[in-house]
């Protein structure tokens, strides 16, 4: 099996689950292969050994099935790096790098501000890291900022499995003694954390009720905790149906939690990101903004207190 036949095979098998057929099949391609992207393009009759079509096989059927291409091949690009990935995290999604993006902006203009004092930031549900993890390497990339003077991290997150991915990609991605501006807590939002913090970041489950359920009917294999918005406190079904009860619970206990000044950062849907500025209005926020993803749509609301 030549790449060519292989990219025609893979496409064909999964064009019926996927929405970017030759796409999966060039990932597949370039995982199995250990080659990037141009090499795929460009070298269409190279044959692939045994193991290689065996595991292109392999992979096929699984995609077949509706599992979703980051779980197969274990790992989603984000923001530059590359990120582990399971069943116990959300793949990191290309709207969620307009959070990191003003999150580096804010932090570095707070480090310039603060010359006296380490800033503290938080991750709240963190799932595999790489809002916090793609911050800090960015931050610690910025000649301008001293390794002494990078945030200490806090990455927060209900799920054991979600924070053993997180800190499997700071291992992966931080750089010997960067390691020690990172820890983990597993808690349900606030509860297990008794600290404050300079900056908090988020990107709380925020998907309706039903539309969460409906979108794992396809076998994607996400973790339905990652994307109901509306559980309760007890991990119920609060009765909601605007994917906002996670986010609200969370916004009250960020109050508690943001030091003088600080700043709080959370993704939600495009269609309830102004619900959501609403109520960060309603409870005393101030300076709130809402800022765009990549495609233009409503997506990281700001605040602060």
């Amino acid at each position: 099996m030549t790449i060519f036949e292989a990219k025609n095979f893979i496409a064909q098998k999964i064009k019926n689950v996927s929405r970017t057929p030759f796409l999966d099949a060039e990932i597949f391609l370039q995982n199995v292969l250990g080659k990037d992207k141009t090499f795929i393009l460009l070298n269409k009759n190279f044959a692939l050994d045994e193991s290689q079509e065996k595991k292109i096989i392999e992979w096929t059927r699984e995609r077949e099935q509706g599992l979703a291409v980051a779980y197969i091949v274990g790992k989603k690009e984000f923001f530059g790096y590359d990120f582990f990935v399971n069943q116990n995290v959300l793949p990191p999604k290309p709207d969620t790098e307009v959070l990191v993006s003003r999150a580096v902006e804010i932090i570095s203009e707070k480090i310039s501000a603060n010359e006296n004092s380490i800033l503290t930031v938080c991750d709240m549900c963190a799932g595999s890291g790489c809002i916090a993890l793609s911050v800090l390497r960015t931050l610690a990339d910025d000649e301008r900022i001293p390794f002494e003077r990078l945030p200490q991290f806090a990455l927060v997150d209900i799920s054991r499995g979600a924070l053993d991915v997180a800190k499997k990609n700071a291992e992966s991605l931080l750089r010997g003694a960067e390691i020690s501006r990172v820890k983990f807590i597993q808690s349900n939002l606030f509860e297990a954390v008794p600290f404050s913090f300079d900056v908090i970041l988020a990107n709380p489950p925020y998907v309706p009720h039903e539309e969460a359920r409906a979108l794992l009917a396809d076998g994607r294999g996400e973790p339905l905790l990652a994307l109901d918005g509306d559980i309760s406190e007890n991990g119920d079904f609060s009765g909601t149906s605007d994917g906002l009860e996670v986010a609200r619970r969370l916004a009250l206990e960020v109050r508690n939690h943001l030091s003088p000044n600080g700043i709080f950062l959370m993704e939600t849907g495009e269609y309830n990101a102004d619900a959501a500025a609403v109520f960060l209005r309603l409870n005393d926020f101030r300076d709130i903004k809402i800022e765009r993803d990549l495609e233009g749509q409503k997506r990281v609301v700001i605040a602060g207190v």
